[in-house]
């Protein structure tokens, strides 16, 4: 086949490896990539937001699919864009129609959705400016630490865990008064639940779905999980809290009712659905939903799934994924997020990667990078990603740690306590 894969970032990066293996992926098209799919296919320029440019160039190339890293180009509807145009309703496109992106694109959405279908998460109530006094009259009622989530898309930064009620308000005020654009026109509070997180990845074909490996990603820029969020400093998987028995319990009261609910509201969902999770007393509930793969997750889970994933991504599109088995590696992998200085706030761009070239018993997903007179640059926030197997997570996280500590650019910084909550468990 034919592939376009959409997006330019670690999980694109993950997407790509992992198709280049499979023997039954012929070319592989990325737009807009990064230096570390140029490795694994050729780079378009392209915007995977410019739907008619994307048309232009599959129709072009002969491409036969669309796989989705990104967020945004679902929420804006590229699977309705492609299955409603006479020239490219044959092309299958990997991920959600617009209204089921909705699980990720509108928090609102996604709460109602729950409620709807009894999953567990946690009590909330959604302001818009038009309410924002009952909205600090809620405040005044609800309990510390208080969790405020604009609703629509925030780059990862949109969700705020405040412990002072004064400062709540101050946020919840700037959060409708544009802080996060037209994403924060809408807020929902939520309760805080106090507990451990973990991500579970579902693959469905819309009827049938499959189960990747179970993933736990570390949010915050300083160790021991202090400091602001970002789009994700590292993660380990497997899960070793994540047992058989709260499988079970993740199956029958999330993913279940979550597939069930989708076909009831007769939405059209081929792709993957991300389920950030936290476990409270031994009991699952649901933070939030992605409409794709997560990030840095993608970069350990799928050196674990051991399928090949053109195939997946067939049987996604055709609708037998009943006829695939989940394979998984049994060791561990952990990735280590290099990022540039600064991030997630202010941060310079453009610094020279050196020794990429010397790293051995890692693979190295790039994140934010570029090539320009044959020296690969810094070009994002988060830079590199560095994943590595052992036999349980602390050697795998030994390797990728002295890796880390190995490349070198200006102003790098990473965390080395990635999985270190988990030794206490």
């Amino acid at each position: 086949m034919k592939i376009l894969l959409l997006g330019g970032g670690g999980r694109e990066h993950a997407f790509a490896h992992k198709f280049q293996e499979s023997p039954f992926c012929e070319q592989l098209f990325i737009a807009p990539g990064n230096a570390g799919t140029a490795q694994c296919g050729t780079n378009v320029n392209l915007n995977p937001n410019d739907f008619p440019a994307l048309k232009t160039f599959v129709l072009e190339q002969d491409v036969e699919m669309v796989v989705v890293g990104p967020e945004e180009p679902l929420v804006r509807g590229i699977f309705d864009f492609f299955g409603t145009d006479d020239e490219l309703e044959h092309i299958p496109v990997i991920g959600p129609s617009q209204k089921g992106a909705q699980l990720e694109g509108s928090k609102a959405f996604a709460k109602a959705f729950m409620a709807e279908q009894q999953i567990p998460t946690a009590d909330y109530q959604e302001f818009t400016q038009d309410t924002l006094s009952e909205g600090l009259d809620f405040l005044d009622k609800t309990a510390t630490p208080i969790v405020l989530k604009a609703d629509g898309l925030a780059a990862g930064k949109g969700v705020l865990i405040l412990t002072d009620r004064e400062e709540a308000k101050k946020e919840f005020r700037a959060m409708l008064d544009g802080k996060f654009g037209e994403a924060g026109a809408r807020v929902v509070i939520e309760s805080f639940l106090d507990g451990i997180e973990f991500s579970v990845f579902v693959l469905t074909d819309g009827r049938d779905y499959k189960i990747l490996p179970v993933a736990k990603d570390y949010k915050r820029i300083g160790e021991g999980d202090t400091g602001l969020n970002t789009g994700g400093m590292g993660a380990v998987s497997p899960v070793h809290f994540v047992d058989e028995k709260m499988m079970e319990k993740v199956e029958k009261r999330v993913i279940i009712p979550t597939i069930k609910g989708l076909q009831q509201r007769d939405i059209i969902y081929q792709g993957f659905i991300f389920i950030g999770l936290i476990s409270v007393d031994g009991e699952p509930f649901v933070i939030e939903y992605n409409c794709r793969m997560g990030d840095p997750e993608t970069e350990v889970v799928f050196p674990r799934l051991k399928n090949d994933l053109t195939e997946l991504m067939v049987a996604t599109a055709n609708g037998t994924l009943h006829e695939i088995t989940i394979e998984e590696d049994p060791r561990a992998a952990t990735t280590i997020m290099l990022v540039s200085g600064g991030y997630p706030e202010a941060y310079t761009k453009g610094k020279v990667i050196h020794n990429l070239e010397n790293i051995k018993n890692s693979t190295v997903f790039h994140a934010g990078t570029k090539i320009k007179n044959d020296q690969v640059l810094t070009n994002g926030g988060r830079v590199v990603a560095i994943t590595s197997f052992g036999e349980n997570f602390m050697e795998a996280l030994a390797i990728s740690k002295n890796n880390a500590e190995q490349i070198a650019f200006d102003g790098k910084y990473f965390r080395s306590d990635i999985g270190m909550d988990l030794a206490a468990l």
